[in-house]
């Protein structure tokens, strides 16, 4: 930062070595350097670098908005840079140092983040944060010390490719409904997806069958649903955000519909916070049915948001193998879907006098109100046909036999 002209510094930052670098990792070198420039001369006493990273959370909540607030420690690093790599003109009995006008110092300072494990990624949202940064503090003597910061993010890997998260997922639920507490059918649910870890871009494909039986028009949609959750001395605040949706068909009374890799595309987003001890982030997609006039039917498989995206087709295979025996019942009713009807039977091993070389005629003429109930009304009409007449014939004179006497 620039100071202005009541202080001795013209110029006291901190910078990165890497400044493009959009994050850091576990284990991973953060290194960089604390620039001074003097406006007049200046004593100084010290220059120490110290880093940081804690998770925090504060909001109010209760019946008296009573605050609320909760501090974890990630990270803690401090290292005293020697003043004496730049000698100065003078120095003093205490140890102070002499910076002169019009000359630039400069101090380099590196710290090794801790290894897997132990930290969290950075995060920002409405009641609490993940935050990392280095300070640099210089001491001047009798008077108060200076500080400037400069924040860096961290994004821990987190591989969608694990056992784990390549596994499938399937659920099913189902409803009663009621009209005036008179029973009026059922609704139900059941769906699966061939695995639980995506990445930003990534289309999750969805199948999934409905069931309507009540009399209601029922509507099936799916979303993916973030939930964020702040823990703060035993008191949860959790707040819900959908993300991206699709929608399907109406589905009406006594009928059923089936999604076949209906797909929805993972937005842009923060990848999955699930090692923090007081905020966590988590995904899941929720397949629901809007059901007029009573409450939807909500069934939701779980997702985990990474860093690291799929590897390949020959993953999931050998993971969903391995699956195959602990997908019970939930997954049963959906083997089915699997097998897809064979290739039609080609048309042209049927004869052509088979075919109608008549004018196709719709099935129902649609009514116009018209006054003559001939032309118009919803009523079958057979499609008029034209036979070929048979083919000619001609007699065909048998010769005559003849006969001698002998």
């Amino acid at each position: 930062m620039v100071l202005s002209a009541v202080h001795k510094l013209r110029v006291f930052q901190l910078g990165f070595s890497d400044p493009g670098r959009s994050f850091y990792s576990s284990g991973d070198k953060v290194s960089g350097s604390v620039q001074l420039e003097a406006a007049q001369p200046c004593r100084v006493t010290g220059l120490r670098i110290t880093a940081a990273g804690c998770a925090r959370v504060e909001y109010r909540g209760g019946k008296n908005h009573k605050s609320r607030s909760q501090e974890v420690e990630y990270l803690k690093y401090e290292e005293e840079l020697r003043l004496e790599e730049h000698p100065a003109e003078a120095s003093n009995s205490d140890g102070s140092f002499l910076l002169q006008p019009g000359k630039t110092y400069s101090w380099t300072f590196g710290f090794e983040l801790p290894a897997p494990g132990r930290l969290v990624s950075s995060y920002k949202g409405k009641f609490g944060y993940v935050r990392y940064y280095a300070r640099a503090v210089l001491d001047r003597p009798s008077q108060h010390a200076l500080q400037c910061e400069k924040e860096f993010e961290v994004e821990e890997p987190l591989d969608v490719n694990r056992p784990d998260l390549l596994a499938p997922a399937a659920a099913s639920i189902q409803k009663k409904v009621t009209c005036m507490f008179i029973p009026d059918g059922q609704v139900s649910i059941c769906a699966h997806i061939d695995r639980k870890g995506f990445c930003e871009g990534e289309d999750i494909n969805i199948n999934a069958k409905f069931e309507n039986t009540c009399s209601r028009i029922v509507v099936p949609k799916a979303a993916i649903i973030a939930k964020h959750s702040y823990l703060a001395h035993g008191h949860t605040k959790v707040l819900r955000q959908k993300l991206s949706a699709v929608r399907g068909n109406h589905i009406i009374s006594g009928m059923c519909d089936m999604w076949q890799g209906k797909t929805v595309r993972v937005p842009k987003l923060k990848p999955s916070l699930l090692d923090c001890d007081i905020i966590k982030v988590e995904y899941a997609l929720t397949i629901y049915l809007h059901i007029p006039g009573s409450e939807k039917l909500i069934l939701e498989l779980p997702l985990v948001i990474g860093t690291i995206p799929f590897g390949g087709v020959g993953s999931r295979t050998s993971s969903m193998s391995s699956q195959v025996g602990s997908m019970g019942s939930q997954a049963g009713s959906l083997s089915s879907w699997a097998s897809f009807p064979s290739s039609p039977p080609s048309y042209s091993n049927i004869h052509r006098d088979l075919r109608v070389d008549g004018p196709r005629t719709p099935l129902l003429h649609d009514y116009d109100g018209g006054e003559d109930d001939d032309e118009g009304g919803l009523f079958m009409r057979a499609p008029e046909l034209y036979y070929p007449p048979p083919p000619a014939y001609s007699e065909v004179r048998q010769p005559t036999p003849r006969f001698s006497l002998v």
